[in-house]
């Protein structure tokens, strides 16, 4: 043994599983609190040592590992192993068996054509190894130490101080603010509105009270003179009264026909709003009772053949082939349209539902009078082709309302995805509404003399009920 190793000695353990155990001796049995453990390396090899401690120290410039021999290295500074079959010093490593050999293992021993390096090569790899890792670490905790400071930090300082929770309830509170006022100017020049109809209507009708007044007043003059004359003018003077006579009878027919016009009705443009119309449509079809009813479906009994319904009863798509076997006669059914109509009848309340359209480049969504013909192809039985339905339609990439064979064409931002329909019974007022737009596509009001169901038509793909 060189005598670079004359501090170790190699004792034998009295634990027989345990083997050879290097045992420092020396100057102190205590190691120097300089020289800390890097690793320890528990093995099993051949040679019977079962404990390898190496000890060394990073260069100071980084933690960098150069060595420039194996004794400046620190390799074998205070403990050293010697091979139990050629005792000869274990300065290599076998890569393939992952243990310390000697150079009589590699060359004629049990190594002999496996992978070794010197063990200097390897501790080298390992250290430098170490010192990668521990650099990879050191800047992650750069990284999160910049993250806490740098944005983790600043959050909590903005959060603390409010700016960013205090911008958010400004935009709040302004965006509401802008809205109430807004709508106190619309509810002001409404009533307005509604108050000066007001006005004008009295002001009519006293106008034909006191017109029609002495009007009646005169004809009862004229008609009691004419009596008179009838019953108390001689026969001769009476010939002689011709034409005093025709004078009152044409001052009489002068007078004319009362007849009741629209001057004295209140006009329902007075309280209409685009801009109420458009909030209370969101209100109701996108506030927390939005879709309306979930007990609004299609009945299966008024389904065309051309249509199938899905089995939640809430999805009708379009057949491209009649089915074979047609439906069982039903007189409620469409027979040549490819209509459906809802399961609700609606003649009181407010009711609002909105259809998935988006799949369909042709349908229809309205509502309809319960009367609606059911059979035939004529337009009595097509929706929006008669005075008993009115449906929002798209075909051909065109938009419109249809009622009674007229169509109203409809400009939209946007292709709708979802049709909302909303039905005031007490204002008698309807209203198809698009949803991602938040815009009131079309809106009617009009005496409905009879309850209405939902009605729709497709003929391209499918549209849905939405709950």
């Amino acid at each position: 043994m060189s005598d670079q190793f004359n501090s170790c000695e190699l004792t034998s353990s009295n634990t027989p599983e345990r083997g050879l155990m290097v045992v420092p001796v020396g100057k102190s049995d205590k190691m120097d609190c300089e020289e800390k453990p890097i690793f320890s390396v528990m093995g099993g090899g051949e040679g019977g040592v079962k404990q390898r401690v190496f000890r060394d120290t990073f260069a100071t410039s980084g933690g960098a590992v150069s060595p420039t021999s194996d004794t400046e290295s620190g390799i074998f500074s205070a403990e050293c192993e010697l091979c139990v079959e050629h005792e000869a010093e274990l300065d290599w490593f076998c890569g393939t068996e992952r243990k310390l050999i000697c150079p009589h293992c590699a060359t004629v021993g049990s190594c002999q054509g496996h992978a070794v390096v010197p063990l200097s090569t390897r501790v080298s790899a390992v250290r430098n190894q170490l010192v990668d890792v521990c650099e990879k670490i050191q800047l992650q905790a750069l990284r999160i130490q910049k993250f806490i400071d740098q944005t983790l930090t600043v959050k909590e300082q903005k959060l603390q101080v409010p700016v960013a929770a205090s911008r958010a309830r400004e935009q709040v509170l302004a965006q509401v603010s802008a809205a109430r006022e807004a709508l106190e100017e619309e509810e002001q020049r409404l009533l307005e509105e509604v108050q000066s109809e007001e006005e004008r209507v009295e002001q009519c009708l006293l106008t034909q009270r006191a017109h029609w007044s002495q009007a009646l007043e005169s004809l009862s003059q004229t008609r009691s003179r004419l009596v008179h004359t009838l019953t108390h003018t001689p026969d001769a003077q009476l010939v002689n009264s011709v034409e005093d006579i025709a004078e009152r009878v044409e001052q009489a027919e002068g007078v004319g026909e009362p007849c009741d016009t629209e001057q004295l009705n209140l006009k329902p443009s007075c309280s209409d709003s685009k801009l109420l119309k458009g909030l209370w449509a969101t209100a109701v079809l996108l506030g927390p009772n939005a879709y309306g009813s979930p007990d609004l479906t299609f009945d299966p009994r008024t389904v065309s053949p051309l249509l199938s319904l899905s089995s939640d009863l809430c999805t009708l798509t379009f057949l491209h082939k009649r089915p074979r076997h047609s439906p069982p006669y039903d007189p409620a059914r469409f027979d040549c349209w490819p209509n459906a109509l809802g399961s609700v009848s609606m003649s009181s309340g407010t009711h609002s539902w909105m259809v998935d359209v988006g799949q369909s480049a042709a349908f229809k969504v309205g509502v309809c009078y319960p009367s609606l013909e059911r059979k035939g192809s004529g337009n009595e039985a097509r929706l929006g082709y008669n005075s008993e339905s009115w449906v929002v339609s798209r075909y051909d990439g065109d938009y419109s309302f249809c009622h009674d064979g007229r169509k109203v064409p409809l400009q939209v931002v946007r292709r709708p995805e979802r049709i909302g329909v909303l039905l005031d019974w007490s204002s008698q007022t309807l209203v198809f509404y698009e949803a991602e737009s938040r815009a009131v596509l079309y809106s009617v009001t009009q005496q409905f003399t009879a309850p209405l169901l939902p009605a729709c038509a497709v003929t391209d793909r499918s549209i849905t009920i939405l709950h």
